[in-house]
C-alpha cells in the first residue's frame, strides 16, 4: 500500500491548516468588498436584477410592536368562553418569566364577527379593515423563538435574536437596490419612542452601511437639517462635495479594504440629492383633503399612524424598496379589553385606506404589505384585582401575521391553531421561513443571497429555510 498518497479528504483537511485557508478566505472577503463599493453606471443602490420573476417590487411591514393577542383579533376561541376563569398550572417553557403563582384561562372580551366574501373571522373594533379583508391573508400558522421583547424583536426584524444582524429591509435593499436614487433605498417611520432594542431593528449589521434603514421623524421635519443654511448654495454644495469626494478617493485607493469610507462617500451624495426630492414626497398637504380624511389624519386618535400610512405610501410611490410602520402599546399583560381596543382604534382606519390606496393606485399588486409583531399571546394570565385586571403573557408558540398584495392569496386563512389558540398545530413555520417567503416574494432567494463575514456566507435564514408555499397565490 502506498502511505505517501493523499486523499481528497485529507488534502482538503491539510489546506484547512495551512495558507491555502487564508487565501482562499482572502479571495472572499474581496468578493464582499466588491459588493460594499459602487457599482460601474450606477451607486451601490442602483436597481439590480432579482433571482427569478418577482410578484412583489417593493414591501410594507406594519410592525405592531409589543406582541398583538392573536385570540383577540384574528383567531377567535370560542372554547374559552367554556373555560374563562377555570384555573390550571402552566408549566411550558414558553411561559412568561413574569408569570407566577394561580393561572386561569381567559375569554376575549370582543365579539367576533365574520367579515368579506370568504367570512374571515375579525374583532368587532376593526370596522374599516373589514371592508378590505378580502385582500387579506391571514397565517396563523408561525411560531417564535423567544419571548423577550427585544431579542423578539431582534428576530423578527433581522432573523436573528441578537443585535448585530441585518434587517430584512436591509436585506432587500442589498439584493435589489432601490427604482430611486434621489431617496433612501429602507425607510423605517417609528413612533416618537423607539422600539425595544432600539434601532438594531433595521441595521445593515455587517452588510454595506448603504443598506441600513433611514428613519423619518414623526414629528415636525423628517430630517434634521435638510435643507443647507441660506447662505449656502447647491452650487457651494457641490464644490464642497466634488473636494471632499476627491481627498477620500486618494485614500480609498490607498485602503480599498475600507468599506466604511465608500459607504460614508455615498451617503453624503445621497444626502444632497435627498434636498431636491424629499421635501416634495413627504408633503402630505399635496394630498387632496378627501385621502387625508381616509387615512385619519383628522382624528387625533388616528393621525400619527396615518400619517405614518400615508407617507409610506408615497414613498413606495416615489421608487422606496422598503418601507417599516411601527405602532406601540401592543403588550397587554393588563386591562387587555382597554388596551387592546385603543391600539385597535388607531390603526384600523389607517391601514385598511393603505390598503385601498394602493389597490386604488393599481400599486397593491406590485407592493407586499405585512403586518405582525414579534409574537402572540397566551390563552391564559395570572388575575389581579379581583379579575379586573385581565390580559394575557407573551405566547411564541402561536401567532397570526396577516399579508396582502404582492402575490399572497387573497380573502383567505392559512395554517390553524389549537383550540386554546396555546400553539400552532397547521402549516407550522418559524420566522426564517416567513423571511424566505417575503424575499421569494421581491424575487430573491434565500440561498443566492448571501453576504461573506467572519469567514463564512451568511443569509438571513441563517442555516436556510422554505418558501411558505401555502401562502402564495
Amino acid at each position: 500500500m502506498n502511505t505517501t498518497m493523499i486523499t481528497r479528504r485529507r488534502l482538503l483537511y491539510g489546506l484547512g491548516a495551512t495558507l491555502g485557508t487564508a487565501a482562499f478566505n482572502s479571495l472572499l472577503a474581496d468578493d464582499a468588498v466588491r459588493a460594499a463599493k459602487p457599482q460601474p453606471g450606477g451607486g451601490p443602490l442602483a436597481p439590480k436584477s432579482g433571482h427569478h420573476a418577482a410578484k412583489a417590487r417593493s414591501c410594507i411591514f406594519l410592525y405592531m410592536e409589543g406582541g398583538p393577542s392573536h385570540i383577540d383579533t384574528f383567531d377567535p376561541k370560542p372554547t374559552l368562553q367554556r373555560m374563562h376563569m377555570k384555573e390550571f398550572e402552566r408549566q411550558d417553557k414558553f411561559a412568561s418569566a413574569m408569570a407566577s403563582g394561580k393561572r386561569y384561562y381567559v375569554q376575549s372580551p370582543f365579539t367576533f364577527r365574520q367579515v368579506g366574501q370568504a367570512g374571515l373571522p375579525m374583532c368587532e373594533h376593526y370596522q374599516h379593515l373589514a371592508e378590505v379583508a378580502d385582500e387579506l391573508c391571514f397565517y396563523r400558522g408561525l411560531q417564535a423563538e423567544s419571548i423577550d421583547h427585544p431579542t423578539a424583536c431582534y428576530h423578527m426584524n433581522t432573523g436573528n435574536r441578537f443585535a448585530g444582524d441585518p434587517a430584512v429591509g436591509a436585506w432587500v435593499t442589498y439584493g435589489l437596490g432601490s427604482e430611486n436614487q434621489n431617496l433612501p433605498a429602507f425607510v423605517v417611520l417609528p413612533e416618537a419612542s423607539y422600539p425595544q432594542g432600539g434601532s438594531a431593528n433595521w441595521s445593515n449589521g455587517y452588510l454595506p452601511a448603504y443598506y441600513q434603514g433611514t428613519t423619518l421623524r414623526s414629528h415636525g421635519s423628517p430630517i434634521l437639517d435638510l435643507a443647507p443654511p441660506r447662505h449656502v448654495t447647491r452650487d457651494v454644495q457641490r464644490a464642497n462635495l466634488d473636494l471632499l469626494a476627491a481627498f477620500n478617493a486618494a485614500d480609498r485607493s490607498r485602503h480599498p479594504h475600507h468599506a466604511e469610507l465608500a459607504a460614508r462617500m455615498e451617503s453624503y451624495e445621497l444626502a444632497f440629492r435627498m434636498q431636491s426630492e424629499v421635501p416634495d414626497v413627504v408633503d402630505l398637504k399635496k394630498e387632496d383633503a378627501k385621502t387625508l380624511e381616509r387615512y385619519g389624519l383628522n382624528d387625533p386618535t388616528t393621525a400619527e399612524f396615518g400619517r405614518r400610512c400615508l407617507l409610506a405610501r408615497r414613498l413606495i410611490e416615489a421608487g422606496v424598496r422598503f418601507v417599516q410602520v411601527y405602532a406601540s402599546g401592543w403588550d397587554s399583560h393588563d386591562y387587555l379589553a382597554v388596551s387592546h381596543k385603543a391600539r385597535i382604534r388607531t390603526v384600523d382606519k389607517p391601514i385598511a385606506a393603505l390598503i385601498a390606496d394602493l389597490k386604488q393606485r393599481g400599486l397593491l399588486e406590485e407592493t407586499l404589505v405585512v403586518c405582525g409583531g414579534e409574537f402572540g399571546r397566551s390563552p391564559d394570565n395570572g388575575v389581579r384585582g379581583g379579575g379586573a385586571t385581565i390580559g394575557r403573557d407573551h405566547n411564541a408558540k402561536a401567532m397570526t401575521v396577516w399579508l396582502a398584495g404582492g402575490g399572497v392569496k387573497r380573502g383567505t386563512i392559512v395554517g390553524a391553531t389549537d383550540e386554546l389558540g396555546a400553539s400552532a398545530v397547521e402549516v407550522v413555520n418559524p420566522i426564517a421561513n416567513l423571511h424566505v417567503t417575503l424575499l421569494h416574494l421581491l424575487g430573491l432567494s434565500d440561498d443566492k443571497l448571501r453576504f461573506f463575514h467572519e469567514g463564512r456566507f451568511k443569509q438571513i435564514s441563517q442555516t436556510g429555510g422554505r418558501v411558505i408555499k401555502e401562502l402564495l397565490a
